[in-house]
């Protein structure tokens, strides 16, 4: 995109510097174009490198032009800044404005109007020296005005951006003790069962021990995905920064949950689906909050049945106990809301409560596309 656009510079102040000539020679005759075409080349040139230093190459075209108007008026030749070294100085004049702090962007705006205007003096009363007056006072207005407008929509840009960033953060923070509840649940119900076999089945301890030590390092890896959303070091993988996983992983994830929970019935789609990242954290997000809250408030269930298919151009989940019906505010905590938040964010929707045959009922629906 730079490139075009110094092109598309280059071609401009070439045409301008070419027709300006053309004109100058005709009205004035003899070489009389050479010092513009001079300076409106020199300037053209520091425009056209601006991205090596915005300042400097503004530095440099404003003190060329300045020249340029002084050996004008010693020299009796035509006025300056030229309609060439104009357009040049509004490009760099802009570019200051839209990224220089606002002490350099006043100094070299002024800079700018201040040739303009010593140009006009320089020839009073000739109506030529009036339209390269007028030319360049518009390219410099024209100037400031893009180099404004630019930076006032970046600076919208980045505030957007970032608040969407911390819009995200709070969301994953929010997050960070559910899916440490999830793991920590695990390893007190292991530690609870070796507590009670300890003297009687040392080799059944033994087991819960290992159980308890693969959940908590399991913890210690979902902490440190979640950590690492939050963090702001551009060196690390962005792959590494998931939270949840796809549709291959939530077979592991039951298998966890039946060490320390009811058996589960799972059905997953058969065959093998390519859904986009954000379908397969909210999917993955919505199985392990579920079956956390089947831990936490369901601990009378005998079985579990979980869901997924494709149905519609959309990924629908069902995630249902036996357990007996608890009251809807147990059930309504920041787990839900974290589910439904990232269910409606994909265009979603998702319903949550008493089963028609009892127990607790999740069913969430995410489509494929059209994600908002």
């Amino acid at each position: 995109m730079r490139l075009v656009g110094n092109l598309g510079l280059a071609v401009a102040l070439a045409m301008v510097v070419a027709g300006t000539a053309v004109a100058i020679a005709a009205s004035w005759g003899g070489a009389y174009f050479l010092p513009g075409a001079a300076a409106g080349t020199l300037v053209g040139a520091a425009a056209l490198l601006r991205h090596r230093g915005r300042a400097r190459a503004a530095v440099v075209g404003l003190a060329v032009a300045a020249a340029a108007v002084a050996a004008a008026q010693v020299a009796g030749l035509p006025a300056e800044p030229g309609p060439a070294t104009a357009l040049a100085l509004a490009v760099l004049v802009g570019s200051v404005t839209r990224v220089a702090p606002v002490r350099t962007v006043v100094t070299v705006a002024a800079a700018g109007l201040a040739v303009v205007a010593v140009g006009a003096l320089s020839h009073p009363g000739s109506s030529g020296a009036f339209a390269v007056t007028v030319f360049g006072g518009l390219a410099w207005a024209g100037g400031v005005l893009t180099g404004g407008v630019l930076r006032l929509l970046d600076a919208r840009r980045l505030a957007a951006v970032e608040a969407v960033r911390r819009d995200e953060r709070l969301t994953i923070a929010r997050e960070l003790h559910d899916v440490v509840a999830h793991h920590v649940t695990g390893i007190v119900v292991q530690a609870q069962a070796a507590q009670l076999v300890v003297c009687e089945d040392p080799v059944k301890a033994g087991e819960s021990f290992a159980r308890i030590e693969a959940a908590g390092a399991d913890a210690l890896a979902a902490v440190r995905r979640v950590v690492g959303v939050l963090r702001d070091d551009p060196a690390e993988d962005p792959g590494s920064w998931a939270v949840a996983a796809g549709p291959e992983r939530i077979a592991d994830l039951v298998r966890r949950f039946e060490q320390v929970g009811p058996a589960v019935h799972l059905q997953l789609p058969q065959d093998e689906q390519h859904w986009p990242a954000e379908v397969t954290g909210a999917v993955h997000r919505l199985v392990q909050e579920s079956l956390t809250n089947v831990i936490r408030h369901a601990p009378q269930a005998r079985s579990v049945t979980v869901e997924l298919s494709e149905v519609d151009g959309s990924v629908e989940v069902l995630v249902a106990d036996d357990g007996a019906d608890g009251p809807a505010t147990v059930h309504g905590g920041y787990g839900i809301v974290g589910m439904r938040e990232r269910v409606e964010a994909l265009g979603g929707e998702l319903s949550a409560g008493p089963g028609p045959g009892g127990g607790w009922r999740v069913h969430g629906t995410v489509p494929l596309t059209g994600v908002r």
